[in-house]
């Protein structure tokens, strides 16, 4: 009896995952060879009966370990969560196997999402205020999750926090990822792995089931080889959903579609306008990076859309505030892992208690968190305190909405969330200086080593701007909860253009609820790269 397709592909997909074991893609023991097959083969015998149930259906999916799913621990790369077996699976786990989706196992990550290459902490206040985190999936109880680099014995880093997800999908052990992103979670992955990173408009994927790092932040989104596979996930897994309080009533997306389609007769067929923000031109934008950038620009330019200058004055003090409002989230949404209601107890916790050394959890907190969780949980909770809350959380709340205004004013399409009264309010310029999309790098430079990355954890402790710089281009979106998608197009070293695996990645904006005109520029983006490549 010879194998269908989809069993065939799962077989390779699994052999990749042995090959690849070492780079820590996925977390141990969650992949399930014989289930896997069994449902592939049903997949089969559907598709061979003309009745698939979607286009997903026989596809692995990689799910991030801070999704939950019942039939796989959840672990969210923590000692707090080791073990752990969620009794019920995510809304978007639950519509991937509806489809015919299988799980594929549950991705690596940074511990809670949060992660951190610095060697050694902080010993002050401000020190500790100054040491801006980053994320690069290697601080994992898992292990680092890492790629080969130039050298045989070099490792490069994935980003984070979903860079097992990106690895999964780069190296072929799965068809698609899912991922969490909160100020650049699957983009910056994504564009250092050649991949796929699509974030959704903040509230159309539903959030229930995911575990919460920053409740206002977080998105669920999609890594995938192509943009036309990110977008088959994406059409699966959003949609609205009554256990999510976030989540875009059906109400609103009618509204929200209807309000797209108004502009779409209304404009056309027309060459779209492309916005190029002046606040990317930074000193820290690699030379690389910048000429792929331009280069992505004129192939679009060359098809007959506009290219247009743009100001985002705000975006300026983006990460300041989002490194307020994360943390600030984060130490609230981890304050119940105590190990009394949840989590997994320290050994010593009860004997700390009879010394009347601390109080019952500090051990459990103290030893089964990551140190960069931890990290986080003390800058939120200071950000909360009665006496900096007004200079930190309130000040980086009110830029988060000059964040969001400083693109409702360059976009031409309206923000379809803002009050009729309001859509023009602050509207500045003529309708030929609005943009359709915006444009910009998805990361300051090419992959780094990880090597690199701790040498410059070594020297810089005292300057974090370096920190702060790959996450540069992804949190104003994530602020103003915006879709946006990284698209890998080619390196260039100087002049001259690598021609094998890009590793580099465009992000494409949109105005709120516009994903599908992100998602179509992506792919004529996409197209365009691969015949620039002959391909």
């Amino acid at each position: 009896m010879s194998l269908g397709p989809f069993v065939q592909k799962a077989q390779q997909c699994l052999k990749r995952q042995a090959n690849f074991r070492h780079l820590n893609a996925f977390v141990p023991s969650t992949t399930n060879p014989e289930s896997i097959l069994r449902r592939c083969q049903e997949a089969d015998s559907r598709h061979d009966q003309g009745k698939p149930l979607s286009a997903l259906d026989g596809q692995l999916i990689a799910i991030k370990d801070n999704i939950c799913t019942k039939d796989q621990p959840t672990t969210c790369a923590s000692a707090m969560l080791q073990g752990y077996n969620s009794p019920f699976s995510a809304t978007v786990v639950e519509r991937l196997q509806a489809a015919g989706a299988v799980i594929a196992g549950k991705a690596n990550l940074d511990g809670f999402g949060m992660g951190l290459v610095l060697t050694r902490v902080p010993s002050d206040e401000r020190a500790l205020l100054s040491a801006l985190p980053r994320s690069h999936s290697i601080n994992s109880v898992h292990g680092a999750v890492t790629q080969p680099g130039p050298e045989l014995d070099s490792q490069r880093t994935v980003g984070g926090s979903s860079g097992g997800s990106a690895l999964a999908v780069t190296t072929d052990q799965c068809f698609a990822a899912l991922g969490t992103d909160t100020g650049g979670s699957v983009r910056l992955p994504a564009a250092w792995t050649g991949t796929v990173g699509f974030k959704p408009s903040y509230g159309m994927v539903s959030r229930w089931g995911v575990v919460a790092y920053a409740n206002s932040l977080d998105t669920v989104g999609v890594i995938a080889s192509n943009v036309e596979s990110a977008r088959n996930v994406y059409n699966v897994v959003k949609g609205h959903d009554s256990r999510d309080p976030t989540s875009i009533s059906t109400q609103t997306r009618a509204r929200i579609q209807s309000h797209v389609q108004a502009r779409d007769q209304r404009k056309g067929a027309r060459p779209l306008r492309i916005g190029i923000p002046n606040e990317c031109f930074i000193n820290e934008l690699h030379p690389s990076i910048h000429k792929s950038w331009m280069s992505a620009l004129q192939y679009l330019n060359n098809q007959g859309h506009s290219l247009l200058s743009v100001s985002l004055p705000t975006t300026k003090a983006a990460l300041s505030a989002y490194y307020v409002l994360a943390p600030a989230e984060a130490s609230s949404n981890l304050a119940k892992y105590d190990g009394v209601r949840y989590g997994n107890k320290a050994a010593n916790d009860h004997e700390a208690r009879r010394q009347g050394d601390d109080v019952l959890f500090s051990p459990t907190r103290g030893q089964k968190f990551g140190a960069e969780v931890r990290r986080r949980i003390l800058l939120g909770s200071y950000t909360l305190s009665s006496t900096a809350i007004d200079n930190y959380f309130i000040r980086a709340q009110n830029v988060r909405r000059m964040v969001q205004k400083d693109f409702d004013n360059v976009f031409a399409l309206t923000n379809p969330l803002l009050p009729p009264s309001k859509e023009k309010e602050g509207k500045m310029g003529s309708d030929e200086s609005e943009v359709d999309v915006i444009i910009t790098p998805t990361a300051t430079r090419p992959t780094p080593l990880l090597s690199e990355l701790r040498s410059e954890d070594e020297a810089n402790m005292s300057s974090p701007a370096r920190k702060y710089c790959d996450d540069v281009y992804t949190v104003p979106a994530s602020l103003a909860g915006l879709p946006a998608i990284s698209v890998p197009v080619p390196l260039f070293d100087g002049e001259k253009e690598r021609r094998e695996k890009p590793s580099v990645g465009v992000q494409i904006i949109g105005q709120y609820g516009d994903d599908e005109l992100v998602l179509s520029m992506a792919q004529e983006l996409e197209t365009l790269v691969g015949k620039g490549n002959g391909r």
